[in-house]
């Protein structure tokens, strides 16, 4: 068990390689217990990789990885207890109802939730004894994210969960995350989706070409330039805040500030001075798809 205010995860100069393709090339990142973290880039960044190599499944070429205290390449049967897992792909034997999968799993567990529970949670109640063969997509999905919770797990993993959920579905997901985090669950999210990730995770990592480019909470992520701070780094610096709007020609005017209340005030007192309006008067900031998108362009 590790200690009260221990990272739930630590990640330090992790590497893969597969012959002469490097695919993680010195990841350094830290979970912290009772957060979500995200896990965000584009195909072939890294993240599936990592991923796996912290829930054992895939062998590191090189660096030091703890997930709660345990090292994951050695599999051990402590560890694997305290973890639930969703994969990017699962399946399941196709005559299995959801009730009869889930009480299997909760047998290998030492304390599992009930598994009621769980059919409510993940929104199967009324599929619970449905064949899986005559499950959707999405309620696949729903049965896959229930077998990695029925363990009551301390630390989850939870790799692409709502693909293939629809807008209702994915809300319902959403919520379920939140409730996890208040009651004490540290999450590892991997998501294309960064709604998903604005709206769930406390602090996100930006990966490309097995690298972290960005990491920090993704509000504070987007009050920032791409490139204000080095790789891996919490981003310093001041709040940059675009203001916008249409001069008494009709031009649009761009005007960057790191305080938008004083400029503000300098605009609208001018305008007012001289009769005039500010059409389509707007501010706004960098948001982390602004960040995400300027950090994994291709050059």
């Amino acid at each position: 068990m590790i200690e009260d205010g221990a990272n739930a995860i630590e990640v330090n100069g992790l590497t893969k390689r597969y012959g002469e393709h490097e695919a993680v090339r010195g990841i350094d990142i830290t979970v912290k217990r009772g957060e979500v973290f995200g896990l965000l880039g584009p195909n072939g960044a890294g993240k599936t990789t990592t991923v796996e190599i912290l829930e054992g499944y895939r062998k590191r070429t090189g660096g030091e990885v703890s997930v709660l205290g345990y090292d994951p390449a050695k599999r051990q049967i402590e560890l694997r207890k305290r973890i639930g897992i969703v994969l990017q792909a699962g399946g399941i034997y196709s005559h299995v109802t959801p009730r009869e999968a889930l009480q299997h799993w909760a047998s290998f567990y030492p304390k599992p939730r009930d598994v009621d529970e769980v059919l409510q949670l993940s929104g199967l109640d009324e599929k619970a004894d449905a064949r899986s063969r005559t499950l959707s997509g999405g309620q696949l999905r729903r049965l896959d994210f229930a077998l990695a919770l029925v363990g009551d797990p301390e630390l989850i993993f939870l790799d692409e969960p709502t693909t293939g959920f629809d807008p209702a579905a994915r809300r319902d997901a959403w919520e379920t995350v939140k409730n996890l985090r208040e009651g004490g669950k540290t999450i590892l999210l991997t998501t294309h989706y960064l709604d998903e990730a604005q709206a769930l995770a406390d602090r996100v990592a930006i990966v490309k070409d097995g690298r972290v480019l960005a990491v920090g909470p993704p509000r504070e992520l987007g009050a920032h330039p791409p490139g204000a701070h080095p790789p891996g780094a919490h981003p310093p610096g001041a709040a940059q805040y675009t203001i916008a709007y249409r001069d008494a020609n009709g031009a649009r005017i761009e005007r960057q500030t790191e305080n938008p209340t004083r400029l503000l005030n300098e605009l609208t007192s001018k305008a007012i001075e001289q009769g005039e309006s500010l059409e389509e008067l707007s501010v706004g900031r960098p948001t982390l798809e602004d960040v995400y998108l300027e950090l994994t362009a291709d050059e």
